[in-house]
């Protein structure tokens, strides 16, 4: 899809012509300026929830809430507020166990009957909880049981913590007891492993701390999906070293299923059903685009030029959806420079080319203006700062790419966010931005 109009004003795509766009969405509120009109703006998050649910009720919405063909569902509030939507029951585990089932690296786990075990936000964890504590007509949990985590017959989710960091011994092993039950259901012993690739990291780097880390302990997965999060090279290298098995990236959200997904390789592919996107240059002339999607897969709420609030970058730098190499983080993420917006993916561009310690970082930024000063705070897997020549060359690269004279400095810890993701962004007066850490390294303070 591209970004030219069709003379209805919704964008064509392959497979998605506007025509049945417009069969769905002819008797919702929420689009009724835009069909008078004959052009669509982009959506934006607040028009979703504004007047929410009548923006969207139909009859037929009416009805299918009332059969139970359709459910109120909150997002998880991992990437933005939690925001209301509708949409038919098990949407987004039927869109994962689909794209599972036909992936051509995952889907011989799919069909021996493997497990899913989750490794992610403890907020996944909870949310999960509360939906089943909601089918009983109970109060969930203050900590949810391995059976309150069950999302299913197929998946269950480990984590009970905010941050994984502080996993202990005790965390650990029962998270491996847990793996090792589910494998113990398989015939062969094997087990589907879908996570955060920071979540991951941290399970192996503190299961090789307290001496879990053999294949009895840890049973290895048979295959692994990161999903949830952007995952920087160093750690997706650090996960690739210690598992035989690909590590398979997704990439959708709650509101949408999964819309794209790597092979072996790390290239991405589609897997656009019922769908279309096109690229909005961040800013112009920026090689960095918003991702703006067009989806009639869920009926009940279809969303036309809907702004996902990710970013991209194509091989050419053009907006050409066939071309995307790189989901490259949050919109509300960028970071002003001098030479136009910087994302995250560009700053781990940076880490990863001269320090492939690294585990966690976070850019502290203070006030000022694109050139005021910023401040990399990091971590290392092996717990060691980098040296001094090391420092200096990633002091240098951040400076060269954000337009600031930047410092690094090693931390022992990075605080996570309260949605349990890791910001890698960080304002000047927010207290996680400055972690207990040794002296500046490299650069000028």
């Amino acid at each position: 899809m591209d970004a030219t109009p069709a003379p209805s004003g919704i964008p064509d795509a392959d497979g998605l012509p506007s025509a049945e766009v417009l069969a769905c969405i002819r008797d919702i509120p929420l689009y009724q300026p835009s069909l008078a009109r004959g052009r669509f703006p982009i959506l934006e998050k607040p028009d979703i929830a504004r007047g929410f649910p009548d923006n969207w009720m139909t009859p037929g919405l009416a009805a299918a809430l009332e059969s139970g063909e359709a459910e109120y569902v909150l997002s998880t509030g991992t990437n933005h507020a939690r925001m209301q939507l509708i949409r038919p029951p098990y949407f987004l585990l039927r869109s994962y166990y689909r794209l599972w089932s036909e992936h051509p690296d995952l889907a011989h786990t799919w069909e021996s009957g493997c497990r899913r075990v989750s490794l992610t936000t403890v907020l996944a964890t909870e949310h999960v909880a509360r939906v089943n504590a909601r089918k009983h007509g109970t109060e969930p949990a203050a900590v949810p049981s391995l059976e309150d985590r069950r999302l299913d017959d197929r998946t269950l989710y480990l984590n009970l913590h905010l941050d994984p960091a502080e996993w202990s011994r005790a965390d650990i092993a029962r998270m491996l007891a847990e793996i090792r039950r589910v494998c113990a259901e398989h015939p062969k012993g094997d087990y589907h492993l879908d996570c955060s690739g920071y979540h991951l990291a941290h399970l192996v780097h503190r299961a090789q701390a307290f001496g879990l880390w053999n294949p009895e302990d840890f049973p290895r997965p048979a295959s692994i999906v990161t999903a949830y999060e952007y995952t920087p090279a160093n750690v997706r290298r650090y996960l690739a070293d210690r598992f035989d098995v690909p590590v398979i990236d997704l990439f959708g959200s709650t509101e949408l299923g999964y819309l794209f997904h790597s092979d072996r390789h790390g290239r991405y592919h589609p897997y656009l059903d019922r769908m279309g996107v096109e690229l909005v240059p961040v800013a112009p002339g920026s090689g960095i685009h918003s991702l703006i999607v067009t989806s009639i897969r869920n009926p009940y709420m279809p969303l036309v030029r809907y702004r996902s609030g990710d970013c991209v970058r194509t091989a050419d730098g053009s907006p050409d959806p066939d071309r995307i190499t790189a989901f490259c983080g949050r919109e509300k993420e960028l970071l002003a420079t001098p030479h136009g917006p910087v994302a995250h993916a560009d700053v781990d561009d940076v880490v990863t080319a001269t320090a492939p310690q690294v585990f966690l970082a976070r850019l502290d930024v203070a006030a000022g203006g694109p050139a005021a000063a910023a401040r990399l705070h990091y971590t290392t897997f092996d717990g060691r700062p980098l040296d001094a020549d090391r420092a200096s060359a990633l002091a240098s690269g951040l400076s060269a790419l954000t337009g600031r004279p930047c410092t690094t400095a090693h931390a022992a810890h990075l605080p996570i966010g309260r949605s349990g993701k890791y910001p890698w962004l960080a304002a000047h007066d927010d207290p996680a931005a400055a972690p207990a850490a040794q002296p500046p390294q490299g650069g000028t303070a």
